[in-house]
């Protein structure tokens, strides 16, 4: 658990149930049980990414979360880019779950939202832009995550975190949280001072051990730079057509030369490099290499934000967690004594 003197704690913590206002995001395939334990028996806030997954595979992660830990924690999935019919069997086995809180993504689907509140559960919805987090707002969101440029996978709006927060914090009714780029505690403590109430992270937790990451992806966002990212609309299949993600540059984006934006999925082929669980995975898919994944991994989509400079090794996903909280509490102390 992490040991904090009280100055990271915010109403959120207790919106929430958790110690520190440190969320994980609910990255799909990569935060899974294991991740999501680890993350909330430190203190921090979990979510399962179960973007598309089967509402079998969703529970045998939320009944295997459970049996790891008794805190609380979202299930992420995104309506809009779900087809209708699993993203409704995806809920109904949720609320079956008992499951009782809920991140969403990408356009905000006042139905979905209001579907989950009549059953009493938390929704947590992250925003790219000013609009969208007052459509969230009034869809009935109890957390405002606005997420920046900054951020790897997928991005929604083109506004960096800080400035969008700032924004949102103008007429926002509800707890505010920011995310995309914030890896560390001095992130955190500028996202405290802001107004926010907590940030979110992604790739900060997909270099742990517990990530269910391929290790050539964790090894690689510990050797880039925020300046190695790039925002490219390349790697689209199974997303809607102009769905931007932050990926660390390959022979991929490489080959783009000047035209990272602009792809339409129609027109990609589709080639299979890889295989997952005997899956096969097609070049320009947005699938990125998970633990059992084998075959062109440099030529998939390796997820990464701009605070992957401040992430130098893979280590527990609890030892991250707590040097952000020792780090932020230094960096609020040091403020509180200049005043």
């Amino acid at each position: 658990m992490a040991n904090t003197t009280g100055r990271l704690r915010r109403p959120l913590c207790d919106l929430l149930g958790c110690e520190v206002p440190i969320l994980l995001a609910g990255m799909g395939g990569v935060a899974r049980w294991e991740l999501a334990a680890a993350v909330a028996n430190a203190g921090g806030y979990a979510m399962l990414g179960m973007v598309r997954e089967s509402p079998e595979l969703i529970e045998t992660e939320v009944r295997a979360l459970r049996a790891a830990t008794d805190r609380p924690f979202a299930v992420n999935v995104i309506p809009s880019a779900t087809d209708p019919a699993l993203l409704d069997r995806q809920i109904a086995r949720c609320l079956d779950l008992g499951v009782r809180a809920f991140t969403f993504f990408w356009d905000v689907v006042p139905e979905t939202v209001a579907r989950v509140k009549r059953e009493g559960c938390l929704v947590l919805h992250q925003v790219g832009t000013p609009e969208a987090a007052r459509q969230a707002q009034d869809a009935g969101a109890d957390v405002l995550i606005t997420q920046g440029i900054e951020a790897g996978g997928h991005v929604h709006g083109r506004i960096g975190a800080f400035a969008l927060a700032e924004e949102v914090l103008r007429t926002a009714r509800v707890p505010v949280v920011v995310s995309g780029g914030v890896g560390s505690g001095r992130g955190l403590a500028a996202a405290l001072a802001l107004g926010a109430q907590g940030v979110q992270c992604g790739t900060a937790f997909l270099a742990t051990t517990e990530a269910f990451a391929h290790d050539y992806h964790k090894d690689r966002v510990v050797a880039a730079g925020g300046g190695d990212t790039v925002l490219t609309d390349v790697f689209v299949l199974n997303w809607p057509r102009g769905a931007a993600v932050r990926v660390i540059g390959n022979s991929i984006t490489e080959g783009l030369g000047d035209r990272l934006l602009g792809h339409d999925p129609a027109t990609l082929p589709r080639e299979v490099i890889a295989h997952d669980s005997g899956q096969p995975l097609l070049r320009y898919s947005t699938d990125s290499p998970m633990r059992h994944t084998t075959g062109a991994l440099e030529e998939m989509a390796l997820y990464a934000g701009q605070g992957a400079g401040s992430i130098r090794e893979v280590i527990p996903a609890a030892e991250r967690l707590n040097r952000m909280v020792a780090e932020a509490e230094s960096c609020l102390a040091a403020l509180e004594e200049r005043q």
